[in-house]
């Protein structure tokens, strides 16, 4: 990584005492601009950095070789960028393949897999739900969603929307991914979250699909409809966002659609199993391209306006786009601490903007991130279809530092992939990337270790003898093989969007008991026979 550059002496007029009692007092030695940066009349939206024309087009300027850069880094196929600037489209162009097959081009028009960006679109349509006067955000959960609750029926009764699109239910990090691995649907994952012991509520940051899937579900009932169809009536139809869809059945069916890719033997290759997210709707279902998320981009900026008329309530957005849960202690001394808001990660800028921004990433083929600086009026869009790599982070905070300061701080392509490839490429059982011990302890015979293993959370575990192997299956779609390692222990290897490669998981027998260590890290992975 590069050292970071000097940053770029274009700073904005300093603003003295008289912001501390609402009356704006500038310094007489304040620099002059020759181009009109946003000038936003409330001190507390006051910053360093200043966004002017000329550094945007300097900024807009490098797009293509900043997608290049994270090409040539990542061998990603496609890549779609947007920007929005003073209610204005400035950039709209997409690069590289939506499909390394049929090499068909990427366009403004090329849908993408949003992944966790949905998170995003979702609170915007919560709050356009509060302006009907469906839901507020301070709505329990239980309220719409019949037969609703947690361990602890106190939190089970009284958690909010506002709780689950924050991430402080105090359910734990990622809680229900596992569930809709084996193939649960919405429905059953969200009636087995009452199996987790909870954390703290309201005291702990954990980022988690189902906490956030649970609120929207909730509002989708007290409306009557289905959440994809609410978020069309709401969102997609009123704001002309016509290829933007929450069921994947839309994405499948579009004609120029971006197909998610994987990494194999060090190629990019069309992924055989395309992520199929619709358990997890409302937290990663969202598929869109950049020309409806630049429509959705504009309005955001513009504080709920669109077309000149208020769409959505600056009540009932704003809490949405501000800090609501600390995300986690600093790191360093002197460290800015990161916050959520409801479906946004909210933070400042080194220059004093605030950035509202959030990414989305799946491991079977997606990138994508949209991130707004509302004091500067400007925002931008990248979507990828390569597997989790960094691409979108890098590109977009390339462009903003740019758009700030007129050049990048530091290498943020390279930062971000090295992000990336540490967090995709986390071990996750004790036995990753190992071969089988040469001295290996012999097994027992293999109908010793057949039966039906109990567990509330993921439902029964089924040990079958197929020919002269043990068979695990677990959930509707769960189905592995086991090998034999040593001993009692035998191990499974998971593929799919919660693993890696090289994953390698044991199941461990003892007695009546199965312990599947790629399901136990919250310790809910014992079954009993």
């Amino acid at each position: 990584m590069r050292a970071a550059p000097r940053r770029s002496a274009a700073v904005a007029p300093v603003l003295v005492a008289g912001a501390l009692t609402g009356r704006t007092a500038t310094a007489s030695a304040a620099p002059q601009h020759t181009q009109s940066p946003v000038v936003k009349a409330n001190p507390a939206a006051d910053a360093v950095a200043v966004v002017t024309p000329a550094q945007v087009d300097a900024a807009v300027a490098d797009i293509p070789n900043s997608v290049r850069a994270a090409m040539d880094a990542t061998g990603a196929p496609g890549i779609a960028v947007g920007v929005v600037h003073r209610g204005e489209v400035i950039f709209a162009e997409g690069f590289g393949v939506r499909d390394v097959d049929s090499g068909e081009p990427v366009d403004s028009a090329t849908v993408f897999a949003l992944a966790s960006v949905s998170k995003s679109v979702g609170s915007t349509v919560i709050a356009r739900a509060i302006d009907e006067g469906i839901v507020a955000w301070d709505t329990p959960v239980s309220e719409n969603l019949e037969g609703f609750t947690l361990s602890d029926p106190d939190v089970g009764a009284n958690v909010t929307i506002a709780d689950m699109y924050s991430h402080r239910s105090g359910l734990y990090e990622h809680a229900g991914d596992e569930l809709e691995e084996i193939g649960y649907d919405r429905e059953s994952i969200i009636e087995r979250l009452r199996h987790i012991p909870l954390e703290s509520w309201r005291a702990v940051y954990n980022y988690g699909n189902f906490d956030l899937t649970t609120a929207a579900e909730s509002v989708a009932r007290a409306s009557g409809e289905d959440w994809a169809t609410l978020s069309e009536s709401l969102i997609y139809e009123p704001l002309g966002m016509t290829s933007t869809s929450s069921r994947y059945a839309d994405l499948e069916k579009r004609e120029n659609r971006a197909l998610g890719h994987i990494q194999q033997d060090g190629e990019w290759i069309v992924n055989p199993e395309q992520r199929q997210p619709d358990a997890q709707s409302p937290a990663g279902g969202v598929s869109s391209n950049i020309d409806d998320m630049a429509t959705l981009t504009k309005m955001l900026l513009a504080a709920g306006e669109h077309d000149g008329d208020r769409f959505v309530e600056e009540a009932s957005l704003l809490p949405a786009m501000s800090p609501q849960m600390i995300q986690g202690s600093p790191n360093a001394w002197g460290a800015r601490a990161g916050m959520y808001g409801y479906g946004w990660n909210v933070g400042t800028t080194v220059g004093g903007l605030v950035d509202v921004n959030h990414s989305g990433a799946f491991a079977m083929g997606t990138g994508s991130i949209v991130k707004m600086l509302p004091g500067g009026d400007i925002g931008i869009i990248v979507l990828s279809n390569a597997a989790a790599n960094g691409v979108a982070e890098g590109i977009a905070n390339r462009f903003m530092d740019i758009a700030q300061f007129g050049e990048e701080r530091r290498d943020w392509i390279d930062f971000f992939i090295s992000v990336f490839d540490r967090i995709m490429n986390e071990p996750l059982g004790e036995f990753d990337g190992q071969n089988p011990p040469a001295d290996a302890a012999p097994a027992a015979a293999l109908a010793s270790y057949a039966g039906e293993y109990a567990n509330d959370y993921f439902g029964p575990a089924r040990v079958e003898v197929r020919g002269d192997e043990l068979v695990l299956s677990l959930g509707p779609t769960g189905r592995w093989p086991l090998e034999h390692w040593s001993g009692d222990v035998f191990v499974f290897r998971p593929r799919g969007e919660n693993s890696n490669p090289q994953a390698v998981s044991q199941a461990t027998f003892n007695g009546e008991t199965l312990v599947l260590e790629y399901f136990d890290k919250h310790q809910l992975g014992t079954f009993t026979r």
